[in-house]
C-alpha cells in the first residue's frame, strides 16, 4: 500500500520557522544574561545581538556577544579574583560555546600566570628587608639557623604539600 503525503500548507511551514526562531531568540537572550549576570562589573556595555527578520517580518536574534574586560590588574590577587570572575562568566550560560570556552581557558591562563607571579612576590618579601639581626655590644647572639646550634635530639620536621 502507498501513503500519499500531503504536502503541508504554506501557513504550517511559515508557523514552524517563526516558533523555531522564537526559541532560539529566547535562548540567545538568556545565553547573554547568563555572561551579563556572572560578569557583572566587568561587562562592557550590554549584549549585541545579531538578528533575523522571520516569514512574518519580526527580527529574531539568533547570536549574541557580551564584551567582557579581560586585561590583567595592577597586582597579582587582583588579577586572580578578576579572572575567576571572567571565567564564571565565560561559562555561566547553560551551553556555553566554544567562544565562551575560549575565554575561561585564557582566564585560566592569566590566573596561573597571577598564582606564579604572586609566590614569587612572597618568597622576595623576606629577603628584602633586612635580615641581619641587630646585636648590642652587651649581648650574645645565637643563631637559630646555624647547625651548631642544633642538639642531637633534636628532631627535624619536613612539611611536604602536594
Amino acid at each position: 500500500m502507498t501513503q500519499i503525503i500531503q504536502p503541508q500548507p504554506k501557513s504550517f511551514i511559515l508557523k514552524f520557522q517563526v516558533d523555531k526562531l522564537k526559541k532560539t531568540d529566547q535562548e540567545v537572550r538568556a545565553h547573554e544574561k547568563a555572561h551579563m549576570a556572572a560578569g557583572s562589573g566587568l561587562v562592557m556595555g550590554g549584549a549585541n545581538y545579531e538578528y533575523e527578520r522571520g516569514p512574518d517580518g519580526k527580527m529574531y536574534a539568533v547570536g549574541g556577544e557580551v564584551k567582557i574586560d579581560t586585561s590583567k590588574e595592577r597586582d597579582p590577587e587582583a588579577t586572580i579574583r578578576k579572572m575567576q570572575k571572567v571565567k564564571r562568566a565565560a561559562l555561566a550560560p547553560a551551553q556555553p560555546s566554544g567562544q565562551d570556552r575560549s575565554v575561561a581557558a585564557k582566564a585560566s591562563q592569566v590566573e596561573t600566570e597571577a598564582r606564579i607571579e604572586l609566590q614569587k612576590e612572597r618568597s622576595k618579601a623576606p629577603r628584602e628587608g633586612n635580615d641581619q639581626q641587630e646585636i648590642s655590644p652587651n649581648s650574645t647572639y645565637t643563631n637559630p639557623f646555624k647547625s651548631s646550634n642544633i642538639s642531637p635530639q633534636t628532631g627535624h620536621n619536613l612539611n611536604i604539600v602536594i
